[in-house]
């Protein structure tokens, strides 16, 4: 069970890391205050009442156009990657003794290593089941 729930969390923490670095923008076409498309990750479509400019430059009618272009860009992350060269010094004597300290944490023992072995056992005077008067049927 342990297992199963370290690897979904594993998964999951690379889906944030995934989404949080990942860039996107949302092209959005209005036609007056109507939203007419939607696009993500490529250019939205018109609906077709773009104005085009006139052929002749001596005409000057102008006329005001109704459909307007939105784009909104959602920046991911960028920073990262931890860089080594701006660690403090006492930092890395920190980071190193923590490594060290950790590693030989569960490094095993050649013998079974007691300090027991030194001492006797006390003289037993009295037995105490028989003071507390407690027997086990």
């Amino acid at each position: 069970m342990k297992n199963v729930v370290h690897k979904i969390t594993s998964i999951l923490m690379a889906f944030v890391v995934l989404f949080s670095t990942m860039s996107f923008t949302i092209d959005m076409h209005y036609c007056g205050d109507t939203l007419v498309e939607t696009a993500v990750f490529h250019k939205a479509k018109g609906c077709g009442m773009e104005m085009e400019k006139p052929s002749v430059d001596d005409c000057s009618i102008a006329k005001k156009n109704c459909c307007d272009d939105e784009q909104l860009a959602i920046q991911g992350q960028d920073e990262l990657q931890l860089q080594v060269d701006k660690i403090s010094f006492e930092k890395q004597i920190f980071v190193a003794s923590f490594v060290y300290s950790y590693i030989n944490l569960f490094e095993g023992f050649e013998s079974n290593v007691s300090s027991y072995e030194e001492y006797k056992p006390p003289l037993v005077i009295k037995r105490i089941y028989k003071l507390d008067e407690t027997y086990l049927i």
